[in-house]
């Protein structure tokens, strides 16, 4: 049935829900996971528009590269505790729905399963995120949004 199920993770509660759902799909499928955590690229002249900046100022990409990679090392972690086997992370920089579909297209995935908001969602929000959206009608994979 599904032998790549690709996460989308973010720190979120809800990427975390669709992990466990995709290692209770794994246990059916023995399928292997991909982890892929899409932090926004930002230049230095963006960094630079800011309004506080600290003495000694972090490259933006570096910062949220290292997040992105704290986030997808506690997703292997959480997908272990539950069970989880063949679970690989990824980190990506660019626009989150494009890189997630881009990316499952070139790994040759079976099933994306998706959180319905992300960190950056109004978590008391009535509708689908947008990243959520945007993936479940660009990808040409079946899309699980939970």
């Amino acid at each position: 049935m599904f032998k790549r199920i690709l996460v989308a993770v973010d720190g979120s509660m809800t990427s975390f829900e669709a992990l466990s759902k995709a290692i209770e799909l794994q246990e059916l499928t023995d399928a292997e996971i991909y982890l892929l955590c899409v932090y926004k690229h930002h230049s230095l002249f963006e960094a630079s528009l800011s309004i506080g900046r600290p003495a000694e100022m972090d490259i933006p990409d570096k910062v949220l590269s290292e997040y992105a990679k704290d986030v997808v090392n506690h997703a292997k972690q959480l997908a272990a505790e539950r069970g989880g086997k063949n679970v690989r992370g990824f980190v990506k920089a660019g626009k989150p729905s494009r890189v997630i579909v881009e990316f499952a297209k070139e790994k040759g995935v079976d099933l994306i399963v998706i959180g319905t908001k992300g960190t950056h969602s109004d978590k008391d929000g009535l509708f689908l995120g947008s990243v959520s959206h945007r993936v479940a009608s660009h990808a040409k994979c079946p899309v699980l949004v939970v």
